[in-house]
């Protein structure tokens, strides 16, 4: 004879983990505070709670957790962070959709910020948050966004062209091909960190009709893929903080699919436009707003070889979850 588990076993194995729903311009994730740093975050839990039908739902998964845990998880980079910048104890812990480890996400940054706000261990009106990712120390400020808005704005750190000048002077360094096109088009590869891969669209209409079901086929393809970003520049109009530059994305996140926006990416795509217009002998705004499906971002080339990138981050809601 069987005896059916009590429901204090049941409770016992069954047990709950915190967890809170936000997003920036609609790149959504889902958060878990692991103060202790003690959770086993395995792909397949991402997946579960990545999950839209049979989970919570996200474009990933970020686990707040002390940033020392992760260096004694082997984690050399959160040594390095530690050694940069003391005061960055906890660390962003990001994860694709896919469940496949991500080095960061600048959306992710200013919701991460929020999160650790609503969780009593920052206050970004009292000064700036430095944090940890795989890409190193992050820097987040409270900012206002163009309508008064509060915004987070997050020093993304240094970027580079990984095919240096030549890529810079030719205006491109890969090829991409989407579904429907009868032949790939140049790109421009931008490191933030991660991989990116911008091309440029000559039309809104042409945009909006881009099919993006399936991944971009990229060559050459970086070791651990890329993004890639399809942009319309907008153009340069003076407005009451100087010349800005206008653009409006559309991405395919790696490890995830389309998304509603990218941080990550709108910064890659406004530095490749900054960097087309330099090619054509202008010399271009180093503010850009970008326009993605989930919103409005705001781009700033910084002194040092640095980007910023500025936007909204909300929390939607919080509950209870068995991994």
């Amino acid at each position: 004879m069987t005896s059916q588990p009590s429901a204090r076993t049941t409770r016992a194995t069954r047990s709950t983990t915190r967890f809170a729903k936000g997003h920036g311009t609609h790149n959504d994730f889902v958060l878990i505070a692991d103060l202790r740093g003690s959770l086993d975050l395995t792909a397949d839990r991402v997946r579960a709670l990545a999950d839209r039908r049979g989970g919570i739902g996200g474009d990933g998964v970020i686990r707040l957790a002390p940033t020392a845990a992760i260096a004694r998880a082997g984690e050399a980079v959160a040594d390095r962070v530690l050694a940069e910048e003391p005061a960055a104890i906890w660390f962003m812990d990001y994860r694709n959709a896919d469940g496949s480890v991500a080095e960061m996400c600048g959306n992710g940054v200013r919701v991460f910020a929020a999160f650790a706000e609503s969780l009593g261990l920052a206050d970004l009106s009292d000064g700036d948050l430095a944090l940890g990712t795989r890409a190193g120390v992050r820097r987040v400020r409270a900012d206002t966004g163009p309508d008064g808005e509060r915004w987070y704005a997050v020093d993304m750190g240094a970027w580079s062209l990984p095919g240096g000048d030549d890529a810079a002077a030719a205006g491109a360094d890969a090829a991409v091909a989407v579904r429907g096109w009868n032949a790939p088009r140049p790109a421009l590869s931008v490191d933030l960190g991660n991989p990116h891969t911008v091309v440029a669209l000559g039309s809104l209409e042409e945009l909006r009709g881009i099919d993006l079901s399936q991944a971009p086929q990229v060559a050459p393809l970086p070791p651990d893929g890329t993004n890639v970003e399809l942009v319309v520049p907008l153009g340069e109009q003076t407005r009451g903080d100087g010349v800005v530059g206008r653009l409006r994305m559309r991405v395919h996140e790696r490890g995830v699919g389309e998304t509603q926006s990218c941080g990550t990416g709108a910064v890659a795509a406004a530095l490749a436009v900054r960097t087309w217009a330099s090619a054509g002998g202008r010399t271009p705004a180093d503010t850009w707003y970008v326009e993605v499906p989930g919103g409005l971002l705001r781009v700033r080339v910084l002194a040092g070889g640095h980007a910023e990138l500025a936007g909204p981050a909300e929390l939607v809601f919080t509950g209870d979850t068995t991994l």
